[in-house]
């Protein structure tokens, strides 16, 4: 399958790589070019602009925000974007943690375009991309779906189906990653009461992760606060503080009051404040051992 592909960032690339792996042919665009240059030594064709991987039968997006998201597909004054390139029948698949306002927006402009807009968010650090095992929220029509289905089973172990409506997607990815945050929050001010009590980090991790939390999540980033070891980051501060904003934006749209989330996102703005802005997002958990003493 032709593949365009715009956002080579911690997870584009080995999302990217996996898809030329797999016999596609890939079509890619990042702003920083050494990055498409570095994709084009395993197959890759180098576009000079978003408009550029248009001609695919499908375009993906793995992008950081809304913003660059809305860049690309709808442009600028000084140039075109995606949405206006496409060809009929194609379809751009948004894999990146974007807004639920946002989606609804892209199914629209896609739905007059004549071309098909298939959300599909995934769970997943850069290991994971890298190895093909992210997995995949897809929503959209079920006939776009089947057709991207093949990329889906490259990148991901799994593609669970969100329904026909696209941001469906987009809000259960932001549940997910609200969660994450709040796992993260948790484990932070845990720590900071056990280390404050005297109890080693490391056995109170043991403990917890081998009796009542048995949970991957609880392993990696308890392994992550124990060890203190947030750089090089798999996903930055600021990336962890704009994904508990979108999820209080939904939850505001829908009248659902998130009182966690809200604690989240000022624990996230104290450590930006401090100036952890490349930290990974685990480095939340400073907040409360600093507010502790530690």
């Amino acid at each position: 399958m032709k593949v365009g592909f715009i956002g080579l960032g911690n997870m584009g690339m080995g999302m990217a790589r996996n898809l030329l792996k797999a016999g596609h042919s890939v079509t890619a665009y990042n702003r920083t070019r050494s990055r498409t240059e570095e994709l084009q030594q395993d197959g890759a064709t180098t576009a000079d602009s978003p408009a550029g991987v248009a001609p695919c039968e499908v375009v993906i997006t793995m992008l950081a925000d809304d913003h660059a998201v809305e860049q690309v597909v709808f442009g600028s004054k000084e140039s075109g974007g995606v949405l206006s390139a496409l060809r009929s029948g194609s379809i751009h698949i948004s894999m990146s943690t974007i807004s639920v306002e946002l989606s609804d927006r892209l199914a629209e402009a896609h739905g007059s375009g004549g071309t098909s807009y298939v959300a599909a968010p995934v769970f997943g650090r850069p290991a994971a991309a890298e190895a093909g095992q992210l997995a995949i929220i897809a929503a959209g029509d079920d006939e776009a779906i089947k057709q991207c289905q093949p990329l889906f089973d490259v990148m991901g172990r799994r593609t669970f189906n969100a329904g026909e409506k696209p941001s469906n997607a987009n809000l259960l990815k932001l549940i997910g990653n609200f969660m994450l945050a709040s796992v993260i929050e948790t484990l932070g001010e845990a720590f900071a009461l056990g280390r404050k009590g005297g109890l080693d980090a490391a056995s109170l991790l043991e403990v917890l992760t081998e009796t009542i939390f048995p949970a991957p999540v609880y392993k990696n980033y308890g392994g992550m606060i124990v060890r203190q070891e947030f750089e090089p980051a798999g996903f930055k501060m600021p990336l962890g503080l704009k994904d508990v904003r979108l999820a209080l934006a939904a939850a505001e749209s829908l009248k659902v009051p998130l009182p966690i989330a809200s604690l989240v996102r000022d624990q996230f703005i104290t450590g930006l404040a401090q100036g952890w802005e490349d930290k990974d997002w685990a480095a939340v958990s400073m907040v409360s051992a600093k507010a502790a003493g530690l």
